[in-house]
């Protein structure tokens, strides 16, 4: 859920910062970009060359760099415009309060009063300080304005007493931030299943029938689907290219066989089938088990047709499910496309024309028609095939019924 995420991070002064280190790297690890800003009192605590090392970015802590003298001016509107979340780790009493109404003394509550995004906060404070009424009172408030409450945790303390009030750990953190995200993505609880690539159908040990697909199209839906929240498996023809995401299931194949196998398996617990796949037709009839060797003679090759595998999922679906196929025409384009998606009983498919400019196999952008079952279409211009990939599932999500149960953005 975080991976590709640009993340705000907002350190102020309590002796807990110096977990924040840990909590950098927690990110980056989970795909997430992170910048740090310091309160002034926070670099008591944690040095922003540490901060800045780990997460390769520069820290911000002042509106300009005043030891420089270069007057070069940090904005703090861009800054929190730049963010997908914030999260305020660990948040003293001060600025909570600060927060609660809204005095901007510092560059860090200028950049918190300028964010648009959803924020986090993580406080840390002493045991009777954090039972104290007035910040019980504003970490509710906090709440009102639609920020999301990490509570603090049981144990040792830095006064010594121990009890509630240490800041929730890094681990904890970031979990908590991943739970939240995924519990309000727009595919939260649907499993989805894709497929991508080239299949490869053996010649001989070391020849093989196949085509050009860089499986680029697949991985960008792949991603997009998990970072929307759903529980992504990928079935991925032989390509060099892998996912970022490391948390959706990747099963790499190589024949239209295997390929067939793992989608039927996958396909029965699916919620939304997306084959981009671009599957062999044919493979040879006997495989050679030995390299062939040249004879000076011409060479024949029979050749027998590969299992339908957009088809066979057709057959199987059942009426709570969604299937997306792909069609890649050269010619009569649009009439092949609606016989393909009528005969293979799919509920939408992708019309791709590869003799367009900037689309087709291995390029990074791609072109489309999207065509709903009941004759709908929708153009979709030449964008990145990650872009491309956002805009299918958002059409999915607006137009078809197995997201009746979920809250979508703008429906």
């Amino acid at each position: 859920m975080l991976s590709g995420k640009k993340v705000l991070l907002a350190v102020t002064g309590g002796i807990a910062a110096y977990k924040t280190t840990f909590l950098t790297r927690l990110l980056i690890k989970a795909g997430a970009e992170v910048k740090v800003v310091l309160s002034p009192a926070a670099k008591d605590f944690v040095t922003p060359l540490s901060l800045a090392t780990l997460s390769q970015n520069p820290v911000y802590w002042e509106y300009f760099d005043r030891e420089e003298g270069s007057g070069e001016w940090h904005n703090h509107v861009e800054l929190a415009l730049w963010a997908d979340l914030m999260l305020i780790a660990p948040l003293t009493a001060n600025t909570m309060a600060k927060m609660a109404h809204a005095q901007s003394d510092n560059f860090l509550m200028a950049v918190y009063l300028s964010a648009k995004c959803p924020v986090f906060y993580a406080p840390a404070m002493d045991l009777d300080m954090y039972r104290h009424p007035a910040n019980q009172e504003n970490m509710a408030k906090l709440q009102t304005f639609g920020h999301v409450l990490i509570p603090a945790e049981e144990g040792e303390l830095a006064s010594g007493l121990e009890g509630k009030g240490r800041m929730a750990e890094p681990e904890n953190i970031v979990q908590a931030i991943k739970e939240h995200l995924q519990s309000k993505a727009p595919l939260a609880g649907k499993k989805v299943l894709i497929n991508g690539g080239p299949t490869y159908e053996a010649i001989d040990p070391v020849r093989f029938i196949g085509n050009r697909s860089s499986g680029k199209m697949g991985i960008a839906l792949a991603e997009a689907a998990a970072a929307y929240g759903a529980e992504v498996h990928l079935v991925l023809g032989p390509t060099h290219l892998s996912p970022t995401n490391n948390e959706l299931k990747l099963t790499r194949v190589e024949s239209a066989q295997e390929m067939l196998r793992h989608c039927q398996k996958a396909f029965e617990k699916a919620d939304l089938a997306i084959m981009s796949a671009a599957i062999s037709d044919y493979r040879p009839a006997n495989p050679a088990s030995q390299k062939m060797k040249k004879s000076g003679d011409s060479l024949s090759i029979e050749l027998m047709e590969n299992p339908d595998i957009l088809h066979s999922l057709g057959q199987l679906k059942r009426a709570n499910q969604v299937l997306v196929g792909f069609a890649l025409e050269t010619h009569n384009a649009l009439e092949f496309a609606l016989q393909k998606l009528h005969k293979k009983n799919c509920d939408w498919i992708v019309l791709n024309r590869p003799s367009d400019a900037g689309t087709g196999f291995e390029h990074d952008t791609n072109a489309a028609t999207f065509i709903k079952r009941d004759g709908k279409k929708f153009p979709l211009t030449l964008k990145s095939k990650t872009e491309l990939a956002y805009e299918i599932l958002d059409l999915l999500l607006e137009h078809d019924a197995f997201r009746s149960d979920l809250e979508v953005p703008g429906a």
